[in-house]
């Protein structure tokens, strides 16, 4: 009898969501960003937005209201939440961090000579270059991030990847410019590949030389779309 008493509250259980109204929300508007459906500068109108999603307007607070700690949303007194707009000097910030931090974790994986790390980074790259053929970007976006996490994890920079991973949704901002670029689906999987095979032949400096000159590249491209942009 309690056999059966617990078939059938198993059968009545109502089974939780993967995901909250609220995060497939969050997810949407980070996408719309990325890829420019919303463009910088841009005003955000709760009421539209609403509509457009058709979610409540306190689920849309409290997305903008969380876009706006991640960098994606700025509040202006006078318009109210608009499109963040990532200026060329705040770009190359964020470049002159990743080059600095992805170099050492990428000496630092090179100099513990691990077969599992090569292993790891082969996976993402793969992932990377099947997003690019599919012409997949989001799928880019989380592939590539994916890389870096393995490549901090596996160096053992937990600090480092959270420096990093902080400023990863303004990172993909940027990244979802760059990687729409004329030949950076070649250049990038080529790039992180020097990263990779470095690694594996256990050369430390050449991995972070490679890992640093992949962030210039990113950088320089990104430098060029943002003044364009802004008419400079």
């Amino acid at each position: 009898m309690s056999a059966l008493r617990e078939t059938q509250q198993e059968t009545l259980r109502v089974d939780r969501p993967a995901k909250t109204l609220r995060e497939l929300t969050l997810e949407k508007m980070r996408e719309a960003i990325f890829a420019q459906h919303f463009k910088p500068g841009e005003r955000l109108v709760e009421r539209d937005l609403c509509e457009r999603l058709g979610v409540s307007r306190t689920i849309v607070r409290e997305v903008l209201r969380h876009l706006e700690t991640e960098g994606l949303v700025a509040t202006l007194q006078a318009r109210g939440p608009i499109v963040a707009r990532t200026t060329a000097a705040e770009a190359l910030q964020i470049y002159e961090i990743r080059g600095v931090l992805e170099g050492i974790a990428a000496r630092a994986c090179a100099e513990r000579r691990d077969p599992e790390t090569v292993a790891a980074l082969e996976v993402c790259l793969t992932a990377i270059k099947d997003a690019y053929g599919a012409k997949n970007m989001p799928g880019v976006l989380d592939a590539t991030t994916e890389f870096y996490r393995t490549l901090f994890t596996h160096a053992d920079k937990d600090i480092a990847w959270g420096i990093v991973n902080s400023l990863t949704v303004r990172i993909n901002h940027l990244r979802s410019m760059t990687i729409k670029t004329t030949d950076r689906d070649v250049e990038g999987p080529l790039q992180m590949r020097r990263i990779v095979d470095a690694i594996r032949a256990g050369k430390g400096e050449e991995a972070n030389a490679a890992a640093q000159q992949h962030v210039k590249s990113a950088s320089a491209i990104a430098q060029q779309l943002l003044q364009e942009r802004d008419g400079q």
